[in-house]
């Protein structure tokens, strides 16, 4: 206990420890380890350079260009697949993420998305590397990134459904970074034998690979690349052959997939181009002059938008993780329940603390070589963020229900359409029945009639 306080009051956090006299023994034992494991250097230095507001990107005009994107061909397409037939790639989803902003309580995962059947996100992405590995004839394994707020309930659900089928699964818990009073800079206490911790962003997933050993395990089993997303966009083409392809052909260490940006305004982050090393820039970055630039063709000269799809080859995730090199931290400034000196809970309404966050894109920069693919936002871009308007379960399952009536019509079955010329009625075509439209054309004949809801499952 003395060598704790004296740890704290050198960083002068000591009031991490101000109520331990009331404490019981369990609950002291819970406090200890959470300061135990905070890096209290690393806060210092943190308060120090971002406790007042961060400075926005400098990206004055002619500093910043557009990446050159490609879109893979069959050389590509062959290569990726020979990459997945000999086993080198594992899909890593984070998850770290609750349902509240859909009003749904739970991890975002386990939300109901399917058009029709109510399949959930995770057994979306799941069936999907299911149905790749049995296309391959391989395991390709599936790594989640959990929170320490939804793990318990993350492995549950895929307990409770068999890991929807997946060999080779394994759940792994993100880092926490403790939140610190938005004016003194001291670390909050949520309870008074308890940290106000939070996620340390996705930017975490490579420490947290490292920390789980997954890292090692995929160096061991003999994965050379991985294959990152979001949990939130069911539309995501895992294990894209040319995608795959076109970044081991070009000796890329990160390779981002990228939508056609039209709208200046549309809250995306953007590929770009920055003393000869590619990176991102969030839009809230973006100086408005930079963000409605014109091109020579009047399209958006910055155009590159990030959907939070990466290719990660293992070998820079384990540089990265063992060299020292760590990518920044970044600022939010939140309301976070806390307890005063008293050691009353407050609930305050207006932002009163400062956590600190890493992203994944800020590896981008650190890598020898990278690569931009550019994918078609109809068919691979339709997150789920919101419980209303864009980017919610409406337009998710319509969209999802496109992209499935489209596939239908490819292999020649006729779908009605409204005169909005969207599907009548929902379809939903599981990935173990087809990853593709070329896939689906094997396996159903133009004598299916949709006459209503569509579900091949």
């Amino acid at each position: 206990m003395n060598e704790l306080r004296a740890r704290l009051e050198r960083h002068g956090q000591e009031q991490l420890l101000r109520f331990w006299d009331e404490l019981g023994e369990p609950e002291r034992e819970r406090l200890a380890g959470e300061v135990g494991e905070i890096d209290l250097d690393l806060i210092d230095e943190l308060v120090a350079n971002l406790l007042e507001d961060e400075p926005a990107a400098a990206a004055a005009p002619g500093e910043i260009r557009p990446p050159e994107a490609a879109r893979p061909g069959p050389e590509d397409v062959l290569a990726g697949r020979g990459m997945l037939a000999a086993g080198e790639v594992a899909v890593v989803i984070v998850a770290g993420g609750q349902g509240t902003r859909l009003g749904f309580d739970g991890p975002k995962g386990c939300y109901p998305i399917g058009p029709v059947s109510d399949r959930t996100l995770f057994q979306i992405h799941a069936e999907k590397v299911v149905a790749l590995g049995r296309r391959h004839g391989v395991s390709v394994p599936l790594y989640v990134m959990t929170s320490p707020q939804n793990h318990a309930e993350t492995a549950a659900f895929f307990d409770e459904h068999g890991g929807f089928g997946v060999e080779k699964l394994r759940l792994f818990v993100q880092g926490e970074m403790p939140a610190v009073d938005r004016s003194s800079g001291r670390i909050l206490l949520a309870e008074r034998g308890g940290v106000a911790l939070s996620p340390d962003g996705h930017g975490g997933t490579i420490r947290a690979l490292e920390r789980s050993g997954a890292l090692a395990e995929m160096a061991d089993g003999g994965i050379r690349t991985i294959f990152y997303l979001q949990v939130d966009n069911p539309l995501i083409a895992i294990g894209d052959p040319g995608f795959l392809g076109a970044h081991r052909r070009a000796g890329a260490e990160m390779s981002s997939k990228v939508v056609r940006k039209t709208d200046p305004a549309e809250k995306v982050g953007l590929v770009v181009v920055r003393d000869g090393r590619q990176e991102m820039i969030e839009y809230s970055d973006l100086p408005d002059e930079l963000a409605e630039r014109r091109a020579p063709d009047g399209g958006l000269e910055l155009w590159a938008g990030s959907i939070a799809l990466h290719l990660i080859d293992v070998a820079f995730a384990r540089r990265l993780a063992a060299g020292g090199t760590r990518l920044p931290f970044h600022r939010a400034v939140k309301p976070v329940r806390f307890v005063d000196e008293h050691g009353n809970a407050v609930e305050p309404e207006e932002p009163n603390a400062v956590k600190f966050e890493q992203f994944i894109f800020d590896a981008l920069p650190l890598a020898e070589r990278s690569l931009v693919i550019e994918t078609d936002r109809a068919t691979e871009f339709e997150p789920l963020k919101n419980a209303a308007g864009p980017a919610s379960p409406e337009t998710v399952r319509a969209r999802l229900s496109a992209v499935y009536a489209a596939w239908l019509e490819e292999a020649g079955v006729g779908v009605p359409r409204g005169e909005d010329g969207l599907p009548a009625h929902p379809v939903e075509i599981s990935p173990l029945v087809a990853l593709d439209s070329a896939e689906l054309a094997g396996r159903v004949g133009p004598g299916l009639d949709v006459t209503g809801p569509v579900l091949l499952s």
